[in-house]
């Protein structure tokens, strides 16, 4: 069935309107009824489910509807949620609404209640413009077709997450023995690794040894947070093949919460080729689909939205399409207490684009290279000439990192950290995703202060924050070919820096 096949969705949505009679979608009511069902049980997002959670078909029909009219523009939601009876708001305290009148077992005591408390759902809803209150004859009429037919348009799109609770709530300081909270949003792909001693000419020969890994700056930065202590999310796509299971099942053995990672019905996932000299990286050729990618739509469900808004720290890689990224930046801006937001560098077409939300990055991170080509107009002179333009341009502390070196430059900071004696390579892949995993660890770990002119309470590092950062870089030299395997442990870095410090 194609994603975008409109039959697909007129037929799902008949289904879904007839499955409405009674008491509702149930699976009790799919395995008895007349009707035949068979074109929404094998929609790919329902066998995916299926599979990950080892249930039957018509088992993963609820779930998976209930996570997709929870994706909803509030007034669909509110239709598809009382007359599919799928229960969205027993989850939560609602005055004003019975939830056993809401969801009688009887469709047209649904839309009697639904049509009487209509204001009142919507503003549960979060609406923030609510339209005038339908009759049930009208309600049955163009509402119901417009709720079902976008609802039919997401499942037939096949938007599948792999966690059957999405996140309404996200705590702000983590689970027990965890120092915060981190949401990423950047890529997850697979890596091919060609290791080599000598980069061959034109129709020369090389050898060298392969090996292939999840990856992604996004996957990587993800699990070095996580390896850390961090309580971690991802905001990412995948296919779904082989590589898209093995990069859940990796998250998922990392501690990474894969539940806002979306998979794409046969779709490819993503390859990242790197070629890795003897002094560091070489080269890298990057193989996407363009189905593999997030776009803005995801980032409308009230589940990424908390993910966003209700945590400590939001990183933020340069590798989604440059719409979602300012989808991102523009939801963080607009937040009266917004979490610390870090952006990792990258070469972008338009970075133009970006400038009015650098007032909003609390920590921009990346080689002279990829900060330069944040701005294309000015070459960069060195690490620090580039620091200062993009602090001009509104950015609060610019950290340029490379060579396992960094260069800081901020309105309280002008600090420059030498490279470590224990780096014996000049880079390697993860390098700056370590830093940036590292850097958020020291900002979670320590208070917010309020800012010396009355503006917001904000995480500030020192010096001993960023070398301990840089530190980290140093560990993932023994990547060997397993670029987030490399990601330090706390103790590892604390190691690295006590060698250092013996040294001397």
């Amino acid at each position: 069935m194609s994603p975008t096949d409109d039959t697909a969705i007129v037929a799902i949505r008949n289904i879904l309107t007839r499955l409405c009679k009674r008491s509702g979608l149930s699976p009790d009511r799919l395995a008895t009824t007349e009707i035949d069902t068979s074109p929404l049980l094998d929609l790919p997002v329902i066998r995916r489910y299926a599979a990950t959670h080892g249930i039957t078909r018509t088992a993963a029909v609820l779930p998976v509807v209930r996570e997709h009219a929870r994706r909803l523009p509030p007034t669909h939601r509110v239709i598809t949620d009382a007359e599919l009876s799928l229960g969205l708001l027993r989850e939560t305290e609602t005055a004003g609404i019975d939830p056993d009148d809401l969801y009688s077992q009887d469709l047209g005591d649904r839309r009697e209640y639904l049509s009487a408390h209509w204001s009142r759902l919507h503003e549960i809803a979060d609406a923030e413009a609510i339209p005038p209150a339908p009759t049930v004859r009208s309600l049955r009429a163009t509402p119901e077709r417009r709720a079902f037919t976008a609802l039919a348009a997401l499942l037939v799109t096949g938007n599948v997450y792999t966690d059957a609770q999405p996140l309404h709530s996200v705590a702000r300081h983590g689970n027990a023995g965890r120092i915060g909270t981190l949401t990423v949003v950047g890529d997850a792909v697979i890596d091919h690794i060609y290791r080599v001693d000598a980069i061959p000419d034109a129709r020369g020969f090389a050898r060298g040894r392969f090996s292939d890994n999840p990856g992604g700056k996004g996957l990587d930065r993800a699990v070095a947070a996580a390896r850390l202590g961090i309580d971690v999310r991802l905001i990412s796509a995948v296919g779904d093949d082989e590589a898209g299971r093995r990069i859940l099942d990796y998250l998922g053995s990392e501690n990474v919460d894969t539940s806002l990672v979306r998979v794409v019905p046969d779709a490819t996932t993503p390859i990242t080729a790197l070629i890795v000299g003897k002094t560091g990286i070489a080269g890298t050729i990057f193989c996407e689909d363009d189905r593999i990618r997030l776009t803005t739509a995801e980032l409308t469900g009230p589940a990424v939205r908390a993910a966003l808004t209700e945590t400590d720290a939001v990183l933020v890689t340069l590798e989604p399409p440059l719409p979602v990224i300012e989808r991102v930046l523009a939801i963080l801006q607009k937040l009266p207490e917004r979490p610390t937001l870090v952006l990792t560098a990258a070469d972008v077409e338009t970075p133009q684009v970006l400038y009015r939300y650098l007032s909003t990055v609390d920590y921009l991170i990346g080689s002279t290279q990829e900060l330069d080509s944040m701005v294309p107009e000015i070459p960069a002179q060195s690490g620090a000439h580039i620091a200062q333009q993009l602090q001009m341009l509104g950015t609060r502390v610019v950290c340029v990192v490379e060579d396992f070196g960094c260069t800081v430059r901020s309105d309280r900071l002008a600090l420059d950290i030498p490279r470590f004696q224990a780096a014996a390579l000049t880079d390697v892949p993860g390098s700056r995703g370590a830093f940036s995993a590292a850097l958020v660890y020291r900002l979670l770990s320590r208070p917010a202060v309020a800012d010396a002119e009355g503006g917001p309470v904000r995480r500030v590092a020192d010096e001993h924050d960023y070398t301990w950062a840089t530190a980290a870089m140093v560990a993932t030299q023994s990547f060997a070919g397993d670029v987030p395997g490399a990601m330090p442990t706390a103790d590892e870095v604390d190691r690295i820096l006590r060698l250092t410090a013996e040294r001397h």
